[in-house]
């Protein structure tokens, strides 16, 4: 019986994933100037305007304008409405609330480690798998591939006439859990207007969907490239952008569970992003030392307790051990409190922009994509 797992990305001139950019540009540059800063900063584009709005704590002045029109710039919109140096932008941006910093900083313990709770309830997930060397979903990887591509053939001008938005899909067929062939393909290109779609297809089909491995394709694979027709209209000026609304983009394509809360535009002390990051971090080791070859972790918090209130661990019946001994493994291995976190995946870094397209998982240079802890894991096997 043939089965088939589908994932999407999205090119960083998307309207979601530029409010992503923006506001992760603002977080490295608070978190540059200010390790200790703390903020969430969102933002919402539309046609031709920017709002940035959030809470910040920290000693870091900041341009907000400046940042958001430089990464707008950098993304690719010097056109239409949301023209970097042509949009309208507004800021509101205010102090972090107490109450939510008495939890982050709750005082009594002599370890800062247990002084350091949550700032906020809530469950984080983790992930990995064999299907590709980076320990990802072969379905989410592909889409990014080809989402990052699509970027890269406009930005060094082997196709000059693409505009910056635009998305990818990909369906790969399953024999029980191996990847055996990509079925669909699907790209979305902004263009310009004197391109004709003719020309589009076998540009998009000869530079871009050629960076999936050939000895996934072959005749009966589909290609869906721009299906709906012209693409002209794009960005903020096509359709409202919000940090935070791929998450699923950001994560593992739908191939596991996800807790809700999104990433960008939030600094370390966020456990929604930087426990998902740790959960990742479990994940790649636990999979990479053998213990089994699939697994998804789920790490809960209440707001200003240090110690995870759960931690859960499924390996979809590929654990050498029982999924409750790999669980007790995780909680005796990794320190799972906030501020051991923040040391152990070094976050008070100015590291986030990067993150913000094409997955936060999966890339290399990043602390939480390390194997580092797989030798150790080892002695349980």
């Amino acid at each position: 019986m043939r089965k088939f797992f589908t994932s999407e990305s999205v090119t960083e001139g998307h309207p979601d994933k530029l409010c992503d950019r923006i506001s992760d540009a603002v977080v490295d540059a608070i978190v540059g100037a200010d390790p200790a800063a703390r903020c969430a900063v969102e933002c919402c584009a539309a046609f031709d305007r920017l709002l940035i709005m959030g809470e910040v704590t920290t000693t870091a002045e900041i341009d907000y304008e400046k940042i958001a029109r430089e990464t707008i710039k950098n993304t690719g919109y010097e056109h239409g409405s949301f023209a970097y140096d042509k949009c309208r932008i507004d800021v509101a941006v205010h102090t972090q609330s107490p109450d939510i910093a008495m939890g982050v900083d709750r005082a009594g313990s002599e370890d800062v480690r247990d002084s350091f709770g949550a700032g906020d309830q809530g469950m984080m997930f983790g992930y990995a798998c064999r299907e590709t060397e980076e320990l990802m979903p072969l379905p989410i990887a592909l889409a990014h591939r080809l989402a990052e591509r699509l970027a890269n053939v406009r930005k060094c001008g082997i196709l000059p006439y693409l505009r910056p938005d635009g998305k990818t899909q990909v369906t790969v067929e399953y024999e029980g859990k191996k990847p055996v062939r990509v079925e669909t393909v699907v790209v979305s290109a902004q263009h310009n207007s004197k391109v004709s779609q003719k020309q589009l297809k076998e540009d998009i089909l000869k530079h871009v969907v050629s960076v999936i491995p050939a000895e996934l394709l072959d005749e009966n694979t589909k290609y869906l490239i721009n299906p709906t027709g012209r693409f002209e209209i794009g960005g903020p000026e096509g359709d409202s952008g919000l940090t935070g609304r791929k998450i699923i983009v950001d994560t593992y394509g739908g191939r596991c569970a996800h807790g809700g809360g999104a990433f960008s535009g939030k600094d370390a002390t966020k456990v929604d992003r930087s426990a998902a990051y740790m959960a990742r971090y479990v994940c790649k080791n636990l999979v990479a030392a053998g213990l089994c070859d699939e697994v998804e972790l789920q790490i809960a918090y209440a707001i200003g307790v240090a110690k995870p209130v759960s931690v859960f661990v499924d390996s979809y019946g590929t654990g050498k051990l029982p999924d409750e001994e790999i669980a007790d493994i995780v909680v005796k291995e990794f320190d799972l409190r906030p501020y051991s976190i923040i040391e152990t995946l070094d976050l008070r870094k100015p590291v986030f922009l990067n993150t913000a397209a094409y997955g936060h998982f999966g890339k290399s240079g990043f602390a939480w994509e390390r194997v580092n802890r797989a030798p150790d894991l080892k002695k349980y096997l």
